[in-house]
């Protein structure tokens, strides 16, 4: 397991933005990361009636970063590389509401494709065992 503060300064997300608390496992192609962060009162994407389940594909999107920070450090790359999320596809969310459920999120992110340009995942967020949202998600890297 690693814990944020092993990756954290590696992503361009900072204070209660850095929606993941730690990563259970990583390899080349996936990610598995969980949150409890869906529950804060000072969760960033908190609306008035709660954390609506639309959001966790931002929950997704962070798993992406996590996972190609982790494997530019893994080539040598300890610089954060900002990424803009430019599509989402196929989304379905699975309920309206996320903040009342007690305990972590499972966060698992799968890498279609990638380059020096961008990436694109498949990610999946899951609480118990049971689907909340899915979908695919696109990112460039602008060129600085």
């Amino acid at each position: 397991m690693l814990d944020k503060t092993d990756w954290a300064h590696l992503i361009p997300h900072a204070g209660t933005m850095c929606l993941l608390d730690a990563v259970l496992a990583w390899d080349e192609r996936s990610i598995h990361a969980i949150s409890e962060g869906h529950a804060r009162a000072d969760n960033p994407l908190r609306g008035e009636h709660g954390l609506h389940a639309v959001h966790l594909a931002e929950y997704g999107a962070q798993a992406m970063a996590v996972h190609g920070a982790l494997l530019a450090r893994a080539r040598g790359s300890e610089t954060v590389r900002p990424g803009m999320l430019v599509s989402l596809r196929d989304v379905q969310l699975f309920d309206e509401y996320v903040d009342r459920l007690d305990g972590h999120l499972d966060v698992r992110a799968e890498c279609l494709y990638a380059d020096d340009g961008g990436a694109q995942y498949a990610f999946r967020v899951e609480h118990r065992g049971r689907l909340l949202a899915s979908g695919r998600a696109a990112v460039i890297h602008p060129s600085r």
